[in-house]
C-alpha cells in the first residue's frame, strides 16, 4: 500500500500582503476613532460601570466572531496567504493564571484609559504620549513571548 503524497498550494509570500494588512489596520484604527473606543472618558466609564456603551461594543463584537468562528471549525478555511486555518480545542487550567491575566491587563487598562488596540488608533489620531505606552505593550509582548517557555501554563 502506497500512499500518494499530498502536496500543498504554494502560500502567497507575507510581503506581498503588507499592504493588505495596513489599509486594514487603518481601516480599524478609523472605526475604532469614531465609535469613540479609544475615548479615555468612555473606557473610564465601561470599567467604573457607568455606562452600557463599551459592554454593547463588546457584545456585538462577541455576536459576529461566534458564528464567524462556528463556521470556519468544520471547514479548515483558508487564510490570506493560503494557509489553512487551524482553530486546536482550548485547554482550560485551573483558573488562577485567567485571573492574573485578567487582573494585570485591566489595570493597564485603567492606568493608561486604553486596550492594545486603540494605542495604535490613539498615536495615528495624533496623541503623541501613547508612543511610549505602544513601546511599552511591545517590550512586554516580547518579555512574555521570550520568557513563555519557562513559564507554567
Amino acid at each position: 500500500m502506497s500512499a500518494t503524497p499530498t502536496i500543498a498550494a504554494p502560500s502567497l509570500p507575507r510581503e506581498r500582503l503588507l499592504g493588505a494588512y495596513l489599509v486594514m489596520g487603518v481601516l480599524f484604527g478609523v472605526v475604532l476613532t469614531k465609535g469613540e473606543l479609544v475615548s479615555w472618558y468612555r473606557i473610564q466609564e465601561a470599567l467604573r460601570f457607568k455606562g452600557p456603551y463599551l459592554y454593547l461594543v463588546f457584545a456585538s463584537a462577541v455576536a459576529v466572531a461566534a458564528p464567524a468562528f462556528a463556521w470556519l471549525k468544520p471547514k479548515a478555511a483558508a487564510s490570506l496567504t493560503g494557509d489553512r486555518i487551524r482553530l486546536p480545542p482550548k485547554v482550560l487550567g485551573r483558573g488562577t493564571r485567567y485571573v492574573a491575566g485578567g487582573a494585570l491587563s485591566g489595570l493597564g487598562w485603567g492606568i493608561v484609559g486604553a486596550c492594545p488596540g486603540p494605542l495604535f488608533a490613539l498615536v495615528g489620531a495624533g496623541v503623541g504620549v501613547m508612543v511610549v505606552v505602544c513601546l511599552a505593550a511591545v517590550a512586554g509582548t516580547w518579555t512574555y513571548g521570550y520568557l513563555r517557555p519557562r513559564l507554567p501554563h
